[in-house]
């Protein structure tokens, strides 16, 4: 008997310290002096496996995890893409990586990292962006930046919106002569353009709602609402503001469409 107590009371005693140690590493993460450090992981091999790269999404990233992130995919696959990177972090990034080629796309927030020798490829893919609004270009030129990274040739078309309809007709009539593969239209307030290109051309539309609006249906919720209630067949929507998603779904179906063109020809 007198054992069975004993042994109950040090397993009390562990569970007791235990806990405390559990409270010491809590307490120690919310005032920050935790020594963890947080791991990036970054998917090598996505590009292989999916057809589309890895993009690191620096909004929400701190200027190191950038950096460890980009470090890896550098080592990877010789490039790395960062999305919406915030401006503090622009000017030390660049310095971590001075002996690399690194482009800025100023208006999508958005840098790539070259390794010296990286050589884009080039698919044959044929990718048209245009955007309803100058307020649109910021989320059109992320997503022709990726559709861009992913070997894609990309025309851009600015500012056509449904308020002066009249500009959109010989610019898309030039994209369908040029044999564009697939269409990414940006539009916030109605969100009414992706409607009317997909009502009048015969190859697959993405909308990309923007977060441009105000009011009852602001900050993009009209605009994808009205996307997704289309009559006009063959348009498919991503979330609002998703430039990289409208990108990779544009140049995914690109490639695939370069891809019989090659096979056809052989």
């Amino acid at each position: 008997m007198q054992a069975l107590q004993r042994k109950q009371g040090a397993e009390r005693q562990d569970e007791t310290e235990g806990a405390s140690d559990l409270h010491q590493e809590l307490q120690g993460a919310l005032s920050g002096s935790s020594s963890s450090v947080v791991e990036t992981r970054p998917d090598s091999g996505r590009e292989q496996r999916k057809g589309a790269p890895e993009v690191i999404f620096g909004e929400t990233k701190e200027t190191q995890q950038i950096i460890a992130m980009a470090q890896g995919l550098l080592a990877g696959t010789g490039r790395a893409i960062i999305s919406r990177i915030p401006s503090a972090s622009i000017s030390p990034v660049r310095e971590a990586f001075h002996a690399y080629t690194v482009g800025m796309r100023e208006a999508a927030r958005a840098m790539v990292i070259y390794r010296p020798e990286y050589v884009r490829r080039s698919t044959g893919g044929h990718v048209g962006v245009i955007s309803a609004g100058t307020s649109d270009i910021p989320v059109a030129d992320e997503a022709a930046l990726i559709a861009e990274e992913m070997g894609c040739r990309v025309t851009c078309i600015y500012d056509v919106g449904v308020a002066g309809l009249h500009r959109l007709m010989a610019p898309l009539s030039d994209l369908l002569t040029d044999g564009v593969d697939a269409i990414i239209v940006a539009a916030g307030m109605d969100g009414a353009l992706p409607s009317v290109v997909a009502g009048l051309v015969p190859v697959p539309v993405i909308g990309l709602p923007t977060s441009i609006g105000y009011g009852l249906g602001g900050k993009g919720v009209a605009a994808l609402l009205s996307m997704l209630q289309t009559c006009a067949p063959g348009l498919s929507v991503v979330n609002i503001d998703n430039g990289v998603g409208a990108g990779i779904t544009a140049a995914l179906i690109a490639n695939r469409v370069a891809q019989a063109r090659e096979r056809r020809l052989q």
